[in-house]
């Protein structure tokens, strides 16, 4: 059976980005950059091209620097770091007592992760390269889809492919 997640391996590159930007779209608006599905797929085709003319892309760039941070401060409760985190299991993760606890902190660590490895293949794509280090964690690791688009955004930035 074929795993689902290689498909982005060869998916294009403005396809992958669409579909991580529509992950970002509520979270975007309420940071005053509003996106219709027609805008993302435009912004998505222009960073695939190299081409950056979109005027709200600063503000997407801001609001997802943001967001990384609020999600980098979120691991630190942890004391983790986000490649601490993304090899740290829940079990590991102190502050819980019963199952509904564990599943809020569990979604809250899951969340935070998406966002950064999401979060840092979309600024790499955008012309933001300051979360390469996590790219590269993602990209050396067996994190899924995350590795995925990790490498994808590493061959983009690289110009080797993407």
């Amino acid at each position: 059976m074929r795993d689902p997640a290689r498909a982005f391996e060869t998916a294009p590159l403005e396809d992958v980005l669409a579909l991580l930007l529509r992950q970002f779209k509520r979270l975007l608006a309420e940071r005053g950059t509003a996106l219709a599905d027609s805008d993302i797929e435009a912004i998505a085709h222009q960073a695939a091209a190299r081409n950056a003319a979109d005027t709200r892309i600063p503000a997407i760039r801001a609001a997802l620097v943001a967001l990384v941070s609020e999600s980098e401060a979120v691991l630190s409760r942890w004391n983790l770091t986000f490649p601490q985190a993304l090899d740290t299991g829940m079990d590991a993760i102190p502050g819980w007592e019963t199952t509904a606890e564990f599943l809020d902190l569990a979604s809250e660590k899951s969340n935070a992760e998406i966002r950064i490895a999401a979060g840092s293949v979309l600024l790499a794509a955008l012309g933001d390269l300051r979360y390469r280090a996590y790219l590269t964690h993602l990209a050396a690791g067996d994190y899924d889809v995350d590795t995925i688009f990790a490498r994808r955004a590493l061959a983009f930035v690289d110009g080797t492919n993407g």
